[in-house]
């Protein structure tokens, strides 16, 4: 697996963070942490495709997120020793395994190890640099534009390099990634089918032309 957050890192650095990790293995539909648990670890995504879910404030649940092979989650358990939650619910999508890295063994690897550090400066460098552009997107970005840059992430995480891509998610659950309701993403996506983009079909969406989304 390469993972383009220990890039910075040099092969002997890298090996020690890895070695640190427990490797964990989950089925479709497990939840990997609930949203309000205590915080104690970083996760690092080896396989499969996780959703991250959200409480909103009128009780429902919301997909926020998703995760593949490469990102990572719960980095805010390594700042410090001060308690913490999760904000978010991680679920299974499909059979998936990701590194574990306990806040306890991150400690005692961050004081003999300078390593650690760079790995946690880039681990939060990252995350802002994601909010960064989530903020600016949903500030200035329209809905159309939102849809288009989504379903492109969606196809490089369920699709190889050529050809179509059917991305296993509802209207509904496009809506919330792109903070739209299902009924203006709907319009969206019937712009998107009539120019050959994209095929609906039950539960999932197929991206034809993968080409034509960042344009």
């Amino acid at each position: 697996m390469d993972w383009p957050l220990l890039a910075a890192l040099d092969t002997e650095e890298r090996g020690r963070i890895l070695r640190a990790a427990r490797r964990r293995s989950y089925a479709r539909g497990d939840v990997l942490v609930n949203e309000g648990d205590p915080s104690d670890s970083l996760h690092l995504v080896a396989a499969g495709r996780l959703a991250v879910r959200v409480s909103t404030p009128d009780g429902d649940h919301a997909t926020i997120n998703l995760l593949g092979p490469g990102d990572y989650f719960g980095e805010l358990s390594l700042l410090d020793g001060r308690p913490r939650v999760r904000s978010a619910t991680i679920i299974a999508l499909e059979p998936a395994e990701c590194l574990t890295l306990s806040a306890a063994e991150f400690r005692d690897l961050r004081a003999r190890h300078r390593a650690a550090d760079q790995l946690l400066l880039a681990l939060m460098a990252g995350r802002i640099d994601e909010l960064s552009a989530r903020l600016l997107e949903a500030t200035y970005d329209s809905l159309d534009q939102r849809v288009h840059r989504r379903l492109a992430e969606l196809a490089d995480l369920y699709g190889a390099a050529d050809g179509p891509v059917v991305v296993p998610l509802t209207q509904e659950q496009l809506a919330e990634l792109v903070g739209g309701t299902r009924p203006s993403v709907n319009l969206v996506l019937q712009a998107l089918v009539s120019e050959g983009v994209v095929e609906l079909g039950r539960g999932r969406i197929t991206v034809i032309d993968r080409a034509w989304l960042p344009r």
